[in-house]
């Protein structure tokens, strides 16, 4: 049997395709498995194999006799881009003032694009991409710390019950690395509220507020943009 023949009945080109999705998947899976992150190796290489075996099938399903295609095959592939979806929101988690899982998410939608890609046939892009992902990952976390740990100035407004002083809130303060710039009290039957100005290095005031609103003499507490 020729080898065109014997490439087109086991379909050897699909082969190729799922194992660089293999390869793909698996190099940015690894990276979020090393990391411990909720979509690691075997989640992210099943995504792009899925991706790459669906768009194959949507370039395929269409034909006819004669090359002769029916339908629009782009329609199952803009199903997979709305479909993952669903499996990505199922890594954002909120909780403390914070939403996690935000890149894990963003992972899986871009996994399952390079396996439309690879489906599609377009394997230098997809490497190409996929490499990209991978050093994006690997790398740009470093770059994020450094400049969350720049100082920024935050305005806040400190709702307390009445007679809350100071030196109590500049203690919470000092403890998350943070100082006061200038400060006002207003005092009213109810309640004490301080309009603050505060510098510090930005990543301390991720858990700041919820620090200040888990105290008993803090009624609320507006501010950190």
């Amino acid at each position: 049997m020729p080898w065109a023949d014997l490439a087109k009945a086991f379909r050897l080109d699909l082969l190729a395709k799922l194992a660089l999705a293999v390869v793909l998947g698996g190099a940015i899976g690894l990276e979020r498995e090393i990391k411990a992150k909720p979509a690691g190796l075997r989640t992210n290489i099943l995504i792009c194999i899925g991706a790459v075996l669906l768009t194959d099938v949507s370039t395929r399903i269409g034909l006819v006799d004669g090359g002769l295609r029916v339908g629009d095959p782009a329609r199952l592939a803009a199903q997979i881009v709305s479909g993952i979806g669903f499996l990505g929101a199922g890594t954002i988690m909120q909780g403390s003032g914070m939403v996690t899982g935000l890149t894990s998410a963003a992972t899986i939608w871009v996994v399952a694009a390079l396996g439309i890609a690879i489906g599609a046939g377009f394997y230098v892009e997809a490497a190409g991409a996929g490499a990209l992902v991978t050093v994006v990952l690997a790398s740009l976390p470093r770059v994020e710390h450094r400049i969350r740990r720049f100082r920024r100035i935050v305005n806040y407004t400190i709702r307390t019950k009445p007679g809350t002083g100071l030196d109590s809130l500049r203690d919470t303060l000092d403890a998350h690395g943070i100082t006061i710039v200038s400060q006002q009290a207003y005092d009213h039957m109810d309640d004490r509220t301080y309009e603050m100005r505060l510098t510090g290095p930005a990543i301390q005031f991720e858990t700041l507020h919820e620090t200040l609103k888990a105290r008993k003499d803090v009624l609320s507490v507006h501010g950190g943009a």
